[in-house]
């Protein structure tokens, strides 16, 4: 079995999705396959014995689909241009047709030049949205109706029907007075301001990809005989050695061979403190080597590196759909052939009981204008743009519609650890002056720290500034890697590093808090320690208390110790701990959450949260992150607030019931109004349905479901 993602191009609406998902699904040798109108992208698993991808790729293309084109840039903006000057242009039209109806002051012109001036408007406006007509006719001729096949049939048959009544009224100065030009050019004002919204709020996540992608360096320094070679990194092969000096990024994943750096692995595992490599220690690609030189043996090149197995979790997780989308998309699939369908059986039912020709096609015209999807097109978009609205004026970015689903059903939330719940830099938490020492072990260490290129040194420094300490001069100064630094201070020996090195065991009790404790010794007397870890965020207890109260549960995840993880997961009273947990192993642990029945929630900052941020039902990125976390989030906290992640959830299930609610509304118009529109009551009440009303009522249930969404104003948490 073999699995692709192919980019597909020409999809206008969530049955176009249906249409190829069902077409590839009857093709023997594909086991499955899955449509993401968002991401336009299919997901497809195939038995390679049986199809080929080029089959695939000519099935999809037999559709009326196009592969490996996605959408043009400057997509929204034409989209907001047209349906602006297609309001503009209806304007007058609506003036012209409905003004002396409501009210207003009428146009000392006659009913010909009126007709003309209305044609020609509504001529316009059609041109403008011509696409709909290509997509949908097109799709129409293939037996493979979509959305845009309802609005052309209905808005042609507005257009045709008026237009008739018009060359009828200009030949022979007679004919029904009653023209649907505006029913035509509104369903498309509508349906065009439906798709511009609708594209508005799609998340560009394939630019998490590219951003991922951007992460590795272009070259690689390999020595070869003694030399130093620059090669391009797609050049490098398992058991080169690489040389990488400070600043520098780590090109591929492997083992260190000679040399002593701090190695910042930020971007990768998430862990705030640069990680110290020495011989026999493990690199990962795309990290920045930091301090010193290293030579490193190549162990995983291209597409097993580290970094490409992040970039794969990702791509495969932002190709999965949202449940709520499958059921749209059937839904869809079957709403346009029906209605098509009833608009026939309606037509050719009237005739064959003796009606006349006109009055077949008023009530087919009535019955496509009054199920015209346009209240079914604006019912998610403007739900969505008034939920976003919202949640932007409260630091909340809501990217995607899988988050309005999916956040009523959260029954646990995921944290990641640094950077997240905690602060993301290390600074010195503990000072602990031996009994009896005259010496200010603050001050004694920073003095010596100031010369060290040592990732925990900075934090040092920097907590002596804090108190304003003047630092001693230093002489002798040496750096002993893997274990501390030593010098002189007025002709006395002074060390600073590990407790190990030192020989002493002050601060055992801050070791099993999960902070790293540096021992300090002058003339080899220790006189204090320093203790140091990255601390938690002022608002992190507030948003897991908060959390709780909606009834959820809490995990931490983190590539850090169980004794760091632990002692976090206490002082905040997190639920679960997944400790010692690799970047590419965290979306498994997300999966496992998963197969246990629980609907997940992942809070993440980093690029190596991106996989369990993709992969969970819910993924929160916070702000102050990567870029990649928060194009690959459904949900980013702009604040870096974590107490807005209870806000987000809240406002998120909130937006979707409003989405509901006007799916409900549409729907329950056109469940009345078809059969109304069909003709059902003419025979009991002699009262059949004209296009004007099917349009007014096609505009009322648009107005219902705007008014909805309008009305999200007064959301309160």
């Amino acid at each position: 079995m073999e699995k692709t993602i192919l980019k597909i191009g020409g999809m206008h609406c969530a049955s176009c999705s249906a249409i190829i998902e069902r077409g590839l699904s009857k093709e023997q040798g594909i086991i499955s396959a899955s449509v993401n109108m968002a991401s336009e992208k299919a997901v497809i698993e195939f038995d390679s014995n049986k199809i080929d991808l080029n089959k695939i790729q000519a099935l999809i293309q037999s559709l009326g689909y196009t592969i490996g084109h996605g959408k043009k840039q400057g997509e929204v903006k034409n989209l907001r241009n047209k349906f602006s000057i297609s309001l503009i242009l209806g304007i007058p039209l609506f003036y012209l047709s409905m003004g002396e109806m409501l009210g207003l002051p009428g146009l000392s012109i006659s009913f010909a030049i009126n007709a003309f001036i209305q044609l020609v408007l509504t001529t316009a406006i059609l041109v403008l949205n011509l696409d709909i007509y290509t997509s949908g006719l097109k799709r129409l001729f293939r037996a493979k109706p979509n959305m845009d096949s309802l609005v052309a049939i209905g808005t042609l048959a507005a257009y045709i029907y008026s237009l008739v009544l018009s060359i009828y009224y200009w030949i022979y100065g007679l004919g029904n007075t009653h023209l649907y030009f505006e029913s035509a050019a509104f369903i498309l004002i509508f349906i065009s301001l439906g798709k511009y919204l609708e594209n508005l709020t799609k998340g560009k996540t394939s630019q998490a990809i590219k951003k991922l992608m951007g992460l590795q360096p272009k070259e690689a320094t390999v020595i070869k005989n003694g030399q130093e070679i620059k090669i391009l990194i797609s050049a490098v092969v398992v058991g080169d050695v690489i040389l990488v000096k400070p600043g520098e990024k780590i090109p591929v994943d492997g083992i260190v061979i000679d040399g002593y750096s701090g190695v910042d692995e930020k971007a990768i595992t998430g862990e705030s403190i640069p990680v110290e490599k020495e011989k026999g220690d493990e690199v990962i690609g795309a990290t920045i080597n930091k301090t010193g030189v290293l030579k490193f043996r190549a162990t995983r090149v291209g597409i097993d590196t580290m970094l490409a197995q992040i970039i794969k979790i990702v791509e495969q997780a932002i190709g999965s759909k949202a449940p709520i989308q499958l059921m749209a998309d059937k839904v869809s699939f079957y709403f346009v052939p029906t209605v098509i369908g009833i608009a026939i059986f309606a037509f050719a039912t009237w005739l064959l009981l003796g009606q006349s020709l006109a009055f077949a096609l008023t009530v087919a015209v009535a019955v496509l204008i009054i199920a015209c999807p346009c209240a079914l097109g604006l019912a998610t978009p403007t739900a969505v743009m008034m939920g976003t609205g919202l949640a932007a004026q409260r630091g909340i970015l809501i990217k995607s519609s899988k988050a309005l689903e999916i956040a009523r059903k959260v029954n646990i939330v995921v944290f990641d650890k640094t950077g997240t719940l905690t602060k993301g830099e290390p600074i010195v938490t503990d000072i602990i002056q031996a009994p009896g020492s005259r010496f200010n072990v603050l001050q004694i260490s920073a003095s010596l720290e100031k010369n060290s290129e040592h990732p925990l040194a900075q934090a040092i420094v920097d907590k002596a500034k804090e108190q304003k300490l003047d630092l001693f001069e230093i002489t002798d100064f040496r750096a002993i890697p893997g274990k501390g630094v030593i010098g002189k201070i007025e002709g006395k020996e002074v060390r600073v590093g590990k407790p190990k090195w030192i020989g002493a065991e002050i601060g055992r009790s801050l070791e099993k808090q999960g902070k790293t404790v540096v021992l300090t010794a002058v003339e080899k007397q220790v006189i204090g320690a320093l203790a140091i870890a990255d601390i938690l965020k002022d608002n992190s207890k507030e948003a897991i208390d908060e959390i709780h109260k909606l009834g959820k549960k809490t995990a931490i995840i983190t590539g850090d110790n169980k004794l760091v993880a632990d002692s976090i997961a206490k002082d905040l009273g997190i639920d679960y701990v997944l400790s010692e947990v690799l970047p590419s192993e965290k979306s498994d642990e997300i999966k496992r959450l998963q197969k246990e029945g629980n609907v997940v929630a992942m809070v993440g900052d980093g690029i190596n949260d991106a996989p369990a941020l993709a992969q969970a039902d819910l993924g929160i990125a916070l702000g102050s992150g990567t870029d990649v976390a928060m194009e690959t989030g459904e949900i980013v906290l702009i604040k870096d607030d974590l107490r807005d992640v209870v806000t987000a959830i809240d406002l998120s299930k909130y937006t979707l019931r409003k989405i509901k609610q006007n799916l409900f509304w549409a729907f329950i118009y056109n469940s009345i109004g078809i059969p109304i529109a069909a003709g059902v009551l003419y025979p009991l009440t002699g009262w059949l349905l004209s296009p004007v009303i099917a349009a007014a009522a096609m505009a009322f249930s648009s107005v219902s479901v705007v008014s909805n969404s309008l009305s999200m104003k007064r959301y309160k948490i």
